[in-house]
């Protein structure tokens, strides 16, 4: 398989805080790998690393096979080949969905805008939102709103897509139709999700990284973590979560 993410002694610190405390993962091109976990545990900044809109204090990133936290990279040309789908969804409210696809093409890529939005259209279909196209972020539902997010990622052709918790923000009814989406693209693409749906932790993902503390306490295929973790406190975990919102984690639920 080929390596496409490598994650090597991440550090991060927020003032007297240390968050990352010595992450290390790799990632193979089309795997899905989740990382759960109790909140405050650093998740998201890790997340938040690998895009370099946080950038580590230490450790490195390697994507691709080149290092993209070394000082010569230019971080516009890294954030082309990284996806990124927030909690928020963070749309322009003032563009059409359309529009908050087929911009960053325009932008970034130097895309023709006719071009581009036939592009942004392909990937809103993709998604189920082709009659969505000309509405605005107001007139849709939070799952819509984040399945244009994930259009806009797909859109860019990235070498991987970053979710961080994507369906925390949602209604509970509306949280299927964005795991539908998710559940269309693993294989396709690689998926590094931060998430507490455990149901698509256990049936999508090739990987779970499980943290702690900003740390990775243990990792493995979901087989592994789920019927037999190595570690007392993943087995501790993953059982308050089935006590707390069933033995699939399908509830919204955020902890």
């Amino acid at each position: 398989m080929e390596t496409i993410l490598e994650v090597k002694n991440l550090h991060k610190s927020y003032g007297a805080t240390d968050v990352l405390k010595g992450i290390s993962f790799t990632m193979n091109k089309g795997e899905t790998t989740v990382v759960i976990g109790t909140s405050g545990t650093g998740k998201s900044t890790l997340l938040r690393c690998i895009n370099q809109i946080d950038p580590p204090d230490k450790g490195e990133i390697w994507l691709e096979g080149q290092e993209i936290t070394h000082r010569s990279k230019s971080i516009n040309t890294i954030r082309q080949r990284i996806g990124f789908v927030f909690q928020e969804f963070n749309l322009f409210n003032h563009l059409t969905a359309l529009r908050n696809v087929s911009i960053g093409l325009e932008k970034v890529k130097n895309m023709p805008k006719e071009e581009a939005e036939a592009r942004a259209l392909k990937e809103l279909r993709r998604v189920g939102l082709e009659k969505q196209a000309r509405q605005y972020p107001a007139q849709l539902s939070g799952g819509q709103k984040q399945r244009v997010g994930i259009a806009r990622a797909l859109a860019m052709d990235p070498v991987i897509i970053l979710f961080d918790e994507p369906t925390s923000a949602l209604d509970p009814e509306l949280i299927g139709e964005v795991l539908e989406v998710m559940n269309g693209l693993a294989g396709k693409v690689a998926m590094l999700v931060v998430t507490h749906e455990m149901g698509f932790a256990r049936n999508v993902a090739d990987e779970i990284v499980f943290m702690e503390g900003g740390v990775v306490v243990e990792r493995g295929p979901p087989s592994k973590l789920f019927l037999n973790p190595d570690h007392k406190r993943t087995k501790e975990f993953l059982g308050k979560i089935a006590t707390l919102y069933g033995e699939e984690g399908g509830k919204h639920h955020s902890l």
